[in-house]
């Protein structure tokens, strides 16, 4: 006998079912992508004029997608775009990869997954998929999305459609693991939400790993990323009292490191920087304060990563003054905006609070970065310096903040007068040279 279930599992494995992917950013257009080239019809959906024109055109927007991979995609009749929700009505699967911000407050601000969830309850019927990939607190996908589907469809889940939750592990720039080799994990609401979502994702990405529930599957991804902010918290703070100790921070991790097991390498750096790691365990921080109960660990990793920028700006005050001059009135060359190394992604960079400080404090300040050529943030903005070796030679200090790999250091020391090196870019080139202060 047909049933709702069989009817979809065919459409799966048969390549029938139609595929809808909320929100076409980082995470979102390269599923798409993913889910075409396996031979599903693909439509991505996002306000974003901007994005919508581009992916119609067949260009892309995302550093690790490639134009010539969508153009093809597009021409091949596999991926399409729109700003409105209205495909939804014909689809059988969506993915929701809308942004998960943090308020002023620090409280989630879940109106992106509120509003794409109202939307899509309008259009939901009998046999869809619905798997929300955004990074949010443990309870999201029960409380808040199945709620709203529910009550405002009239259909029940694990029975008439069915809904998990499977965290994104996006990490731009990264080539050695991406979309469709990255082990997945997915977790139901029921029992047989779990299954048809892992039977749909298992179509395209090479290894699924299914849970018990939704909860277990938003758990995982926060204890990920706060496995990641809490040690590179301590590495932080140890690069703090290895500067009061007057002892070098990278041989001692560097010499911690040969150890055959039990160590983990984690490097200290400006702050933190990308969507997930600064933001995703202080979700988890606040839904357990909900409970009468305080992440502790987050909370003192996320006070001292939140503080490194203010560490830098004060390492940068103390060398100039080494040198005879005030902060105040000097020029000072940020190299690099970028979160992390050899991308475009400027979310959360710490790049943008050392600039912000720098400029409390009267300081010339112009930046470099081969990736960003326009910042504007907090009522601020500037352009990237045309010549970085110029530049270099005309500040009085130069912050390297993000290590691209296009720099030619031995350009830049040549040309500095002093550098305040947050990330050892400079390493053995430096050693010895006083003129580099490392973190």
């Amino acid at each position: 006998m047909t049933t709702i279930r069989t009817e979809l599992e065919a459409k799966l494995t048969e390549r029938r079912a139609r595929m809808a992917v909320l929100g076409m950013g980082y995470v979102g257009l390269p599923l798409a992508t993913v889910f075409a080239e396996a031979g599903f019809d693909v439509t991505g959906i996002d306000p974003d004029p901007r994005k919508i024109e581009a992916l119609q055109k067949g260009e892309s927007y995302i550093g690790d997608i490639p134009s010539s991979q969508v153009a093809a995609l597009v021409k091949a009749g596999k991926l399409h775009a729109s700003a409105t929700f209205e495909p939804l009505a014909e689809m059988d699967l969506v993915s929701i990869c809308v942004p998960t911000p943090l308020r002023k407050t620090g409280d989630p601000d879940l109106s992106y997954i509120l509003s794409a969830t109202e939307q899509l309850a309008k259009h939901l019927h009998s046999g869809m998929v619905i798997v929300l990939e955004s990074t949010t607190y443990p309870g999201t996908t029960r409380e808040l999305v199945l709620e709203k589907l529910e009550s405002i469809s009239g259909l029940k889940a694990g029975q008439d459609f069915f809904l998990a939750f499977s965290p994104e592990r996006v990490d731009p720039g990264r080539e050695d693991w991406t979309t469709v080799n990255m082990p997945k994990v997915i977790g139901g609401i029921t029992a047989a939400c779990g299954e048809v979502a892992a039977l749909w994702y298992g179509q395209a990405l090479k290894t699924v790993i299914p849970v018990s529930s939704a909860e277990v599957a938003e758990m995982a991804k926060l204890l990920e990323n706060t496995f990641r902010m809490v040690n590179i918290g301590l590495v932080n703070e140890m690069a703090i009292m290895c500067q009061r100790l007057g002892v070098d921070v990278w041989e001692v991790i560097d010499a911690a490191a040969t150890k055959p097991f039990g160590f983990m390498k984690f490097t200290p750096g400006p702050g933190l920087g990308g969507h997930c790691i600064p933001i995703d365990p202080l979700y988890l921080s606040w839904k357990l304060k909900s409970l009468n109960y305080t992440a502790r660990f987050i909370e003192l990793a996320s006070e001292i990563n939140t503080n490194m920028p203010r560490h830098v700006v004060s390492r940068v005050q103390e060398a100039l003054n080494e040198h005879g001059k005030a902060l105040n009135g000097s020029k000072v060359l940020i190299i690099g905006a970028a979160y992390k190394p050899d991308i475009d992604d400027l979310r959360e960079s710490p790049a943008l609070d050392v600039i912000g400080l720098l400029k409390e404090k009267k300081a010339s300040v112009t930046y470099h970065d081969p990736y960003i050529p326009h910042v504007e943030h907090d009522g601020w903005s500037m352009d990237s310096v045309p010549d970085v070796l110029k530049a270099t030679a005309d500040a009085d200090a130069v912050v390297l903040v993000t290590n691209h790999r296009d720099y030619d250091y031995p350009a830049l020391l040549k040309n500095a007068k002093l550098i305040v090196d947050t990330r050892n870019a400079f390493g053995t080139l430096a050693k010895n040279d006083p003129k580099v202060i490392k973190l």
